[in-house]
């Protein structure tokens, strides 16, 4: 049972389509894997035990009438707590949402159950999805399973740590900044942040809404591959969802190959601030692609260096805007209601009660961009440079095919580091932010360790919007070369576990 949770979520479902182990097995096997480690890494705010095994006897009932099992059936997933689930909680990290049990499914979650996909539980998170290393979650940090004492990433740690310490071999994230790749990057995993509107926001709790993206995570990028098909599609209950049919994911991730193609090198994405173990190996990662047939050019995307700046005007702005709904009339926590107070002073006393301080921080930026005399100053000039971070990446992409940069500056840093210093907190997006302003599909897989501290180095690729195939076909060409170079750091124990 113990050797279930080391397979790739491509073998796990092969072995339940051949009839080698039943659903119920596999997913046995991971609930008893969270329940000896979770503890100690604190992945996950909610563990759906009796749920899980239901769905998993429904796959081996379908089974044994004979009926075709999908790609992904009976492969146990962890669920980022920001998709509405119904009747199990959704509390975004938040202490203002907790208990609440949404009366609907999200569309990401519904998909995943149509291709009987087993969800274990809701994932820990920063609250509301500020944040980069899970640190802003009402509930508690999750720690890394490279090292419990360092971040897993954010905001999406929970379903980082989930794969690294496997509990489970698919996650799903969201990605507003780069809570997909940054996650991915720190924990030896892989992220994918699809082409904005290539997976449904329906359901979605709402950070920034035109940037925020669902997207698969895994820890090999054909299992993110067969995730990102299932959960991947037009929904007309998504006014900004793509009407165009899902890229050959699967196909590329299962033909990777860089043979004549031709590889952006950014120069904005490196120099100060960036770890030297960090930039050793997405120069070797630059090599390795060289050697495999791609031609490397440079470039010079200027307008990246204003993509930080901007960023933190138009998400707060936007946050500001949707976190209005959470006025203690509809929904969620109430505190104050005794009688006495009107309806304002019972809002702000559950706002006070119930936001946490990154969130608090975000509302008032925003509210404060978004102010008469303030606005176009502000977050009108923000939307001017996301429009030249748009244009550069397009000129860059007449000259290449995918762009490749170091996921993020440094490996995990320290739980705790950061926690009073917003600023550095928030270069840890430097190389991520530009692709969620423009709207572009990426890519974080493992590029080997850091040699000052043994924690994985993410490689990321981008690729234009609604070219996400060209993510995979990259990307199982370098893990293919990695692997067969170096090994494979995640079919290894993480070692803090």
């Amino acid at each position: 049972m113990a050797d279930l949770i080391k397979l790739t979520a491509a073998e796990i479902a092969a072995k339940i389509a051949a009839g080698e182990v039943t659903a119920v097995e596999v997913t046995e096997a991971h609930l008893a894997r969270i329940e000896a480690v979770d503890e100690k890494v604190h992945a996950f705010l909610h563990v759906d035990r009796e749920g899980a095994l239901a769905q998993a006897r429904a796959v081996d009932d379908k089974r044994a009438r004979g009926e075709q099992l999908g790609p992904l059936a009976g492969v146990p997933l962890a669920l980022k707590d920001i998709f509405t689930t119904e009747g199990m909680p959704t509390t975004v990290g938040s202490k203002i949402l907790e208990g609440w049990l949404p009366p609907y499914d999200a569309t990401l979650t519904k998909k995943l159950k149509a291709a009987d996909v087993v969800i274990l539980g809701k994932t820990n998170m920063d609250e509301f999805a500020m944040g980069s290393s899970t640190e802003n979650s009402a509930y508690g940090p999750t720690g890394n399973p490279w090292d419990l004492t360092k971040i897993p990433g954010g905001s999406g740690g929970g379903s980082s740590a989930a794969l690294a310490s496997y509990e489970a071999p698919l996650a799903i994230g969201t990605d507003t900044g780069g809570s997909i790749r940054q996650p991915a990057s720190v924990t030896g995993t892989v992220g994918v942040k699809p082409t904005y509107g290539g997976v449904s926001r329906y359901g979605m709790v709402a950070f920034s809404s035109s940037l925020d993206q669902g997207g698969p995570c895994a820890r090999t990028v054909l299992d993110a591959a067969l995730l990102h098909e299932v959960i991947a599609g037009h929904d007309p209950l998504d006014s900004t969802s793509i009407d165009a049919p899902v890229p050959p994911v699967v196909e590329a991730a299962r033909n990777g190959s860089v043979e004549g193609m031709r590889v952006g090198v950014v120069k904005q994405f490196r120099g100060e601030g960036y770890q030297a173990g960090v930039i050793q190996r997405f120069d070797e990662s630059v090599a390795l692609l060289k050697e495999l047939g791609a031609e490397i050019v440079e470039l010079d995307c200027p307008s990246f260096d204003l993509a930080l700046s901007a960023y933190y005007l138009i998400a707060p702005s936007e946050c500001s805007s949707n976190l209005a709904r959470f006025d203690a009339m509809r929904y969620g926590l109430r505190v104050g209601d005794d009688g006495s107070k009107s309806a304002e002073d019972v809002t702000a006393l559950t706002r006070e009660a119930g936001f946490g301080a990154e969130v608090k921080r975000r509302i008032i930026l925003g509210t404060y961009a978004l102010s008469s005399g303030y606005y176009d100053a502000y977050y009108g000039s923000a939307q001017k440079v996301r429009t030249l971070i748009t244009r550069d990446f397009e000129k860059a992409f007449e000259q290449v095919d995918v762009i490749v940069s170091p996921t993020t500056p440094t490996t995990a840093f320290p739980i705790g580091e950061r926690a009073d210093d917003p600023m550095a907190m928030y270069l840890a997006d430097l190389c991520t932010i530009p692709t969620n302003l423009a709207g572009n599909a990426a890519m974080s897989l493992p590029c080997g360790l850091a040699p000052e501290d043994g924690m994985p180095v993410g490689l990321q690729i981008i690729a234009p919007a609604m070219a996400d195939d060209r993510l995979y076909k990259v990307g199982a060409a370098v893990e293919a070369a990695f692997t067969d170079k170096w090994g494979h750091p995640l079919l290894e124990e993480a070692p803090a576990l």
